[in-house]
């Protein structure tokens, strides 16, 4: 008698959602590839980070510095941050349209592009940044919560926002951090070691109010791990 291991009905199950729901490439419409909705073309012209600064994954340009002028002048309260991919055609196209216009699929892919391109360490549990629940109710989700979510590692969800806070677009760097300040909790002992995760880092204000945050209350080691690095 023959039968059937979980794996097999996983692959099963999964080749008829093919059939029902074939892949589409959410950038141009062409067919998908390799388990992806993206198609050969639009994954070939994917930017993904390279070599970057160890500390704020901004992209370095000579392959010798392990980080960049300014995190070697004021180091920043991170241990490490890693970018899988950089702020740039398709990525700016498709991280809005997960963040701001409910496309989960969307945000499935992104999941899956920064599986293929994860940090070189791993430092559990995923924390991700919280939003205000005035923000979550307007949204419906929380980005980064379900980028952990996808990512399928342990979660923390011992930080959360204290308080409601403008958008961080459009702001100037310093804007940013003061709108950020002792915006963010915690919520009973956090972990050791663990890894921020976010959608996008522009000017990593968020990150360094987070990092101080967690640092303040016990927190020896933040790393960072975000899908997109604006470059």
């Amino acid at each position: 008698m023959h039968t059937w291991s979980p794996s097999g009905v996983t692959r099963c199950g999964q080749a008829v959602l093919r059939l029902l729901l074939p892949l589409r490439c959410l950038v141009c419409g062409d067919p998908g590839h390799d388990d992806l909705d993206l198609c050969p073309a639009c994954y070939a012209d994917l930017p993904w980070s390279g070599h970057a600064c160890l500390r704020c994954a901004l992209p370095l340009a000579d392959d010798a510095l392990p980080v960049c002028a300014q995190c070697r002048d004021e180091p920043p309260p991170q241990t490490a941050t890693h970018a899988s991919l950089l702020y740039l055609p398709p990525v700016d196209q498709l991280l809005p349209r997960y963040k701001f216009h409910q496309d989960l699929a969307a945000g499935r892919l992104l999941a899956q592009l920064m599986q293929r391109a994860p940090p070189p360490w791993w430092c559990p549990p995923l924390v991700p940044v919280p939003l205000h629940r005035r923000r979550v109710r307007q949204r419906g989700y929380n980005q980064a919560a379900e980028l952990c979510r996808l990512l399928a590692g342990p979660v923390w969800h011992g930080l959360y926002r204290r308080r409601h806070t403008a958008p961080q677009s459009e702001r100037s760097a310093e804007q940013r951090r003061d709108n950020l300040f002792d915006a963010f909790g915690v919520r009973g002992t956090p972990p050791a070691r663990l890894t921020l995760v976010d959608d996008v880092m522009t000017t990593g204000s968020t990150v360094l109010e987070i990092a101080d945050t967690l640092r303040m209350v016990g927190t020896d080691e933040v790393r960072v791990w975000v899908c997109a690095r604006v470059p």
